[in-house]
């Protein structure tokens, strides 16, 4: 199958690399004047636009937004459905993410200054927070559990999901997931009237505090949209993995862990950076080889030839350099001394230890969440996690003896800035 071949002592490299990672993530102006409109509308219609919407977009017969409305018994009936030994996947799975999460859980302090004063910080949850899950062909249960659990552990009130349902089907496994988790309310609603939905609440469905959740690019653009009056988690790309390798892995695991990321669309980005040239060279024919045992195969193809790669460096120093400009979603260091590494890995949403930790652990079951900055982002984002579903109040508490150093040091300041109100309420406590 073709793929890139990249060499970093080529004069060319630069060049050729940032031609690969140019990927254009933003949504074009259609789609920024289509989610607009569609916004605007559940804005002033509510319920009768969103009926109106989900009729059009997902070949429905809609009469009143109540039918979008999913019981909890028919979550219920969708877990207890469940083959065994799925449902025993999935609740070891959930036991994972959770205790994981609970170790992310932001902690509140108090300390006293060297005046006598109180200084801290409250964290308190979010309210409510809104998961929208890809619905349609896709199921996706293990993202509601990702986006789920970090909120209930963070000791959000409500969770509402919002999955859409093209034709009325609905997926059963991604309903049993949300029985899981603990999803309080969901509406088989999508698209950008389901983040509008969301944002902005309507008769049937409540306004949240955040919206969090993958989508396709309409629904980008409307969190983009509606980002400030809620917060959002983030704007999630085409997926990504870059494979760090000494040449030493078995070539055919190296291959399939590239294809775990290409088969998730034809945009995703599967790069493998070596310092062996003939470890390349085995890991594009077991490539030929393992891509014909795919369902997906079509696919993977597409995205290995517009987006993979086959990078060489001289040394694994370099790789780690080269790994820190790409700033991928999911790195795996598939060397015999990962842990070496770690301290020169800058950039990178998740960093998978070692031979025996694939990428596709951190997707299902390892624990850390698999909701992680795309498009570079992993330089200035994190993984969503239960900081996401919690915020923080600074506390302070001045007394009298404390206050009038203050007093003093914030009125000079505002006379600086011109702010006399300011001076002059600091120095009524002094």
């Amino acid at each position: 199958m073709q793929v890139h071949r990249l060499d970093t002592r080529d004069a060319d490299f630069d060049a050729r690399l940032d031609a690969l990672l140019d990927r254009a993530p933003e949504a074009g102006a259609e789609v920024v004047r289509a989610v607009d409109q569609i916004i605007a509308d559940v804005r002033q219609r509510g319920d009768a636009a969103l009926v109106e919407l989900t009729n059009r977009f997902d070949r429905r017969t809609l009469t009143s937004a109540a039918e979008l409305s999913v019981p909890r018994e028919t979550r219920q009936h969708a877990w207890d459905a469940l083959d065994p030994a799925l449902r025993d996947a999935l609740e070891q799975a959930a036991t994972r993410i959770r205790a994981y999460a609970e170790h992310q859980k932001l902690q509140g302090f108090e300390f006293t200054d060297g005046l006598g004063n109180r200084l801290g910080q409250q964290v308190t949850p979010l309210d409510r927070v809104g998961l929208y899950v890809p619905g349609g062909k896709a199921a996706y249960p293990s993202s509601v559990l990702m986006n789920a659990i970090p909120a209930r552990v963070a000791g959000v009130d409500e969770i509402v999901m919002v999955v859409p349902a093209p034709g009325g089907e609905l997926n059963p496994v991604v309903l049993a997931a949300a029985h899981l988790a603990g999803v309080d309310r969901v509406f088989t609603l999508g698209g950008a009237q389901a983040v509008a939905a969301l944002a902005y609440g309507t008769q049937t469905i409540p306004s949240v505090d955040k919206i969090v959740g993958p989508g396709n690019a309409f629904v980008a653009a409307a969190k983009r949209a509606v980002f400030g009056k809620v917060g959002i988690d983030s704007i999630a790309g085409p997926s990504e993995i870059v494979v760090i390798s000494d040449g030493a892995s078995d070539p055919r695991w190296i291959a399939m862990d590239l294809f775990s990321q290409a088969e998730h669309g034809e945009d995703s980005e599967s790069i493998l950076i070596s310092t062996d040239a003939a470890f390349l060279d085995r890991v594009a024919a077991a490539m030929d080889e393992r891509v014909a045992t795919l369902p997906r195969a079509g696919i993977v193809e597409v995205s290995i030839r517009e987006r993979g790669a086959l990078i060489l460096v001289r040394d694994l120093d370099e790789a780690c350099a080269v790994s820190n400009r790409i700033a991928p979603e999911h790195l795996e260091l598939a060397v015999d001394a990962p842990r070496a590494l770690l301290p020169k890995i800058r950039h990178a949403g998740a960093i998978f230890i070692g031979r025996h930790t694939p990428e596709a652990f951190g997707d299902y079951c390892a624990g850390p969440n698999h909701v992680l900055p795309t498009s570079r982002a992993a330089r200035f984002s994190n993984p969503l996690g239960v900081y996401e579903f919690q915020k923080r109040s600074s506390l302070i508490e001045c007394t009298p003896e404390g206050a009038r150093p203050l007093a003093a040091i914030a009125g000079r300041i505002a006379d600086a800035e011109g702010l006399q109100a300011h001076a002059q309420s600091a120095r009524d406590r002094a």
